[in-house]
């Protein structure tokens, strides 16, 4: 019971320090693990399967194990300590302020009529070639991009700290970011990223369900968004972005998908949404506003998650079994970590 507790005051801690500081722009723990799985990349590169499968246990393993070990020791000594440890893993890992925020400096841009700068700042938030597109393509990818980062950036690792705490927090940053690293379809990593980029899509999938779900739950269309996800998701070539985006497509009303442009490689994709309106730029706003009310939603979902996997369902916990549970200073060798069967 008492690590539920701890769970919900430090996810809740960690969301709110996302949303009032965002991410540092320096001295990032994600950009630290990059650059780690970077030099891991540079040791191991081989064009094969195995090596790359290599590459994600050593890093992605690697920082859920020290994860695990860090929750386990800072446990043992205090409750005040796994809230805090709890709360920073939450900061490091969500992004949905810098999210929100890249996406409000491209549609910026785009209502000033700067298209040039529209441009320089659409790499932030995806790899799109900027050059390719017109103010309405920005706008397009800058809403695609919202939909399919709530899912990896926020609601993807609160229900893996459900599932699993903080190893499960980190755990699950790490295999997102490795596939952000190697997971695309180049010539390098074709092979070498394959593995990557499928622990990426088996870990994304609660994550990007419970998004979409949210986002019919709190958009303007909630029909919509359900009808937009049944009808145009499957289409989509990537088993998570399609349910996400076509869910955020019908909640807002509009069209996404289409022909899209990656390092001189033309996609076609799906229409999602196929009733909806072009992409205005006013809907960028509407897009990283229906990407916070989702990420407080998950919040809610996860710690709800988090306190129904106690035991016991139904029983009355007695006055010594709760003060064994949550020990007080100087009971910590009683302490039961999670309390939980």
């Amino acid at each position: 019971m008492c690590a539920d507790r701890d769970f919900a005051y430090g996810a809740a801690a960690g969301l709110l320090g996302d949303l009032l500081l965002g991410d540092p722009r320096r001295g990032h723990p994600v950009a630290a693990f990059g650059r780690a799985a970077g030099a891991v990349e540079r040791v191991l590169w081989r064009d094969h399967r195995g090596w790359g499968a290599l590459h994600a246990v050593v890093c992605a393993g690697g920082a859920a194990g020290a994860a695990a070990l860090a929750s386990s020791l800072v446990r043992r000594r205090s409750r005040a300590g796994s809230v805090a440890l709890t709360a920073a893993a939450t900061w490091a890992v969500v992004g949905g302020t810098s999210l929100g925020r890249e996406a409000r400096a491209v549609g910026g841009a785009l209502a000033a009529g700067d298209i040039e700068v529209a441009r320089e700042r659409l790499p932030h938030l995806c790899g799109r070639d900027p050059q390719a597109l017109d103010a309405d393509g920005i706008a397009r990818a800058v809403v695609e991009s919202v939909a399919e980062n709530t899912s990896d950036a926020v609601v993807g690792a609160l229900v893996w700290g459900a599932l699993g705490g903080v190893p499960g927090l980190v755990g699950f940053r790490a295999v997102n970011t490795l596939d952000a690293m190697v997971g695309h379809k180049s010539a390098r990593y074709l092979r070498y990223g394959w593995a990557s980029a499928r622990l990426d899509d088996v870990l994304g999938w609660p994550g990007a369900r419970l998004t979409a779900l949210l986002a019919a739950a709190a958009g303007d269309s909630p029909s919509g968004a359900l009808r937009a996800w049944r009808e145009d998701a499957a289409a989509h070539p990537s088993p998570n972005a399609g349910p996400v985006e076509a869910a955020f497509a019908g909640a807002l009303g509009v069209r996404l998908g289409g022909t899209l442009s990656y390092g001189g490689r033309v996609e076609h994709r799906p229409v999602l949404n196929r009733g909806g309106r072009d992409v205005a730029v006013a809907d960028i706003e509407r897009a990283v506003r229906l990407s916070r009310r989702v990420g407080l939603l998950a919040l809610g979902v996860a710690i709800a998650a988090r306190r129904k996997r106690s035991p016991a369902v139904g029983a009355v916990p007695t006055r010594s079994a709760l003060r064994n549970a949550c020990p007080q200073p100087g009971q910590h060798g009683q302490h039961k970590l999670g309390g939980r069967s």
